[in-house]
């Protein structure tokens, strides 16, 4: 069975910087797509950004734009999010989940979470 193991989060000052790391274990990552999404306090969870396995096309939240990277490494069936310029209101929960058969925009614009393979969380802070 498909795992997901993320790690990075933790607590930076406004500013900053966070790697965060999602690595697949059971099966391979190949064919699949993966997201990050963000839960805060009250609020529902939500697509950050999301890459295609197989050809490296990838969508963009408009809140993240220019401040948050994802990559992927195929041969180690990891993805990472390299996170800058944070902010309070970047805090909350962080997940990363894998799909298959679903376009990149598609996947991240999904509100519901009762899909996918999904990560445990871990917890981002941003506070001075």
């Amino acid at each position: 069975q498909l795992k997901l193991v993320e790690s990075g989060g933790g607590m930076v000052q406004p500013g900053g910087s966070l790697r965060l790391s999602c690595v697949a274990s059971g099966v391979s990552f190949e064919y699949h797509q993966i997201g990050w999404f963000r839960q805060a306090p009250g609020n529902e969870r939500e697509g950050l950004t999301c890459v295609s396995m197989t050809y490296g096309r990838t969508y963009y939240a408009n809140s993240v734009k220019g401040r948050f990277t994802i990559s992927r490494d195929n041969a180690k069936n990891a993805v990472y999010l390299q996170m800058d310029n944070l902010q309070p209101e970047d805090t909350g929960v962080y997940y990363c989940v894998a799909h298959q058969g679903i376009t990149v925009d598609v996947m991240c614009g999904r509100r519901d979470t009762k899909w996918g393979t999904w990560g445990q969380g871990v917890q981002v802070t941003v506070s001075a």
